[in-house]
């Protein structure tokens, strides 16, 4: 299944990229992420606990960057192993773009699963892949821009 879309973020194009190579971001970005290490030229090794339909697991994979063009694109790969579950694996293609609003996050990613979760059919996995990333994006533009503007200010005020 393939996936695309496109995030605007308020900050410089600089800014969003060493955010996207910060390993502590990525793991605050990743829903259910439990454990993140590594870096972008070693490569990340990733924990990550997911509930799909009625099947729970706990993935342990890799997570690799390559096609690395600093501070405008990269291609992250990763694979997870869950057990009986079964696996996941993926790659998204990543670009950055000056835009009059700060940057422009494009992405474009395919994913693959097997084992009892493909047993779910593409219509859960397919949900399922796309509130991934949605929740990573959303994550991902709050760590960089910070929180909005309604709770920063009632936050302030108590």
């Amino acid at each position: 299944m393939e996936l695309e879309g496109t995030k605007t973020i308020a900050a410089d194009r600089a800014t969003v990229w060493e955010k996207l190579n910060d390993p502590e971001i990525l793991m605050a970005c990743i829903p259910g992420c439990q454990a993140f290490e590594g870096s972008p030229d070693e490569g990340f090794s990733a924990t990550v606990v997911q509930k799909v339909g009625p099947v729970k697991a706990t993935f342990k994979g890799a997570v690799t960057l390559t096609n690395v063009v600093p501070g405008e694109s990269y291609t992250i790969t990763g694979e997870g192993k869950g057990g009986v579950a079964g696996f996941a694996k993926g790659a998204a293609d990543v670009a950055l773009t000056d835009v009059p609003e700060g940057t422009a996050l494009a992405y474009k990613a395919q994913a693959q699963v097997g084992g009892k979760l493909a047993q779910l059919g593409n219509r859960v996995i397919g949900g399922f892949a796309r509130k991934m990333a949605d929740d990573f994006f959303e994550r991902f533009v709050t760590a960089v821009e910070g929180p909005p503007e309604e709770e920063t200010t009632e936050t302030a005020a108590s």
